[in-house]
């Protein structure tokens, strides 16, 4: 991936385990590689001869070997990603649900943390 980019994005978590993105989702093959040709590589300009110290990211992992020439990978990866995005909608609702049947709701626990004393919300 190009870590020059603007849109490259990197994250470590606690458990040692990086995430390497493209933050506008256009590289298919990512973490590994980003397209040659990609219309919205722009240069991160912030960071232009600035020194890193021991925060930098961490190396790619290895390339597996059908990257560039399986292109049942990005649908494989593709597929994955819209399974992920048909969930969301159903959890919310979910999640929705749960509140209104617990009489909750987002400003229900305010309203029993100010009532007036002597009268029950």
């Amino acid at each position: 991936m190009r870590e020059s980019c603007k849109f490259f994005e990197s994250r470590t978590y606690p458990n040692g385990e990086t995430v390497r993105k493209c933050d506008l989702d256009l590289a298919p093959e990512a973490p590994w590689r980003c397209p040659e040709d990609c219309p919205a590589y722009t240069p991160r300009l912030a960071d232009v001869n600035w020194a890193h110290g021991s925060l930098v990211v961490p190396p790619t992992p290895a390339e597996p070997s059908g990257v560039g020439t399986d292109p049942s990978i990005a649908a494989l990866l593709d597929e994955a990603e819209d399974i992920v995005n048909a969930a969301v909608p159903r959890v919310r609702a979910e999640v929705d649900a749960d509140r209104r049947t617990s009489g909750g709701g987002s400003s229900g626990g305010w309203r029993r943390f100010f009532r007036r004393r002597g009268r029950s919300a």
